[in-house]
């Protein structure tokens, strides 16, 4: 099967984009320490310029890339979006100057896929969920989704057994985007406005006000600075905590601190990128356009 190209409005680097059904550890095995394989890399990196991290590892390829739609904490943004084995990386796109800006790397091994209904707002989407940052993303058909999903479980799936880690289970909430309340979700009383701020609590994410959201709680997982809850997240976490240290006290061995990360399932988009640096066609129709924006490698 042959993928149609990229919507010629994306900088999508320009790459062999035949489809053969081939299982991803055979397409591994066949481009790792190639030429080609390095060549593309070597555009992903040179797309993202000096702000990108280094993607070029032993043992690492680009098995496919296209444009997606992510779900944003004001509203759906598309995003490119970089397939290898054992990482998925996405940023921002930025026409004007043909680069992308604002780089994720998110390790596969701590990756969960949910796909999600459709509704009469958001078609073909699921859920990438991992212990730093959960978010939303969309295809542009039902093909495509299926050909991610399908291309990412197996990767997750190869790289699971490689390591023989269980899938994970503890995965960050995603934000819910501003634009589906204008009242607090907790107290249901403060109604929103220019002067009368949204925020999001780091546990639930749940749009909440001010007054709702006083707490800053500390959790490793997320972050190792305490971040903004809920008050219901705050009692809940405090009682959990309790418990834990309880448990601690019986066991006596070593409690093992949890490694930190930096602030997750927070919206990156809206605070790294300028509205300037999403510059696409007016007419696109992310969530109806039957375009296919990926390709996959062989």
């Amino acid at each position: 099967m042959h993928l149609p190209q990229p919507h010629p409005g994306a900088d999508v680097c320009s790459f062999t984009t035949s489809l053969f059904p081939q299982s991803e550890l055979e397409i591994v095995d066949h481009l790792a320490n190639t030429e080609i394989n390095s060549q593309r890399i070597a555009a992903v990196e040179n797309c993202f310029g000096a702000s990108g991290q280094l993607l070029a590892v032993p043992g690492r390829v680009l098995l496919g890339e296209g444009i997606l739609t992510k779900e944003c904490r004001k509203k759906p943004k598309p995003r490119i979006f970089f397939l290898f084995n054992d990482i998925l990386v996405y940023g921002s796109i930025v026409i004007s100057k043909r680069k992308y800006n604002s780089q994720h790397i998110i390790p596969l091994e701590d990756v969960t896929l949910e796909t999600l209904p459709d509704t009469l707002q958001m078609k073909n989407h699921w859920m990438i969920k991992t212990s730093k940052k959960s978010f939303v993303v969309s295809t542009a058909s039902l093909i495509e989704r299926k050909e991610w999903i399908s291309h990412l479980e197996e990767c997750i799936r190869h790289l699971l057994t490689k390591t023989g880690r269980q899938p994970s289970t503890e995965h960050a909430a995603p934000w819910i985007p501003d634009k589906v309340t204008d009242i607090c979700m907790r107290c249901m009383k403060i109604k929103f406005s220019t002067l009368t701020r949204r925020h999001h609590c780091c546990k639930c994410g749940f749009v909440i006000c001010a007054d709702c959201s006083r707490q800053r709680f500390l959790m490793p997982r997320l972050s190792p600075k305490p971040l903004r809850v809920c008050n219901l997240c705050y009692r809940q976490l405090l009682a959990e905590k309790k418990e834990e240290e309880a448990d601690c006290r019986q066991q006596e061995p070593i409690c093992s601190a949890i490694p930190g990360y930096e602030p997750s399932s927070g919206d990156d988009s809206d605070k790294s990128d300028g509205d300037k640096a999403d510059q696409w066609p007016a007419d696109t129709e992310f969530y109806t356009s039957e375009v296919s924006w990926s390709s996959f490698h062989s």
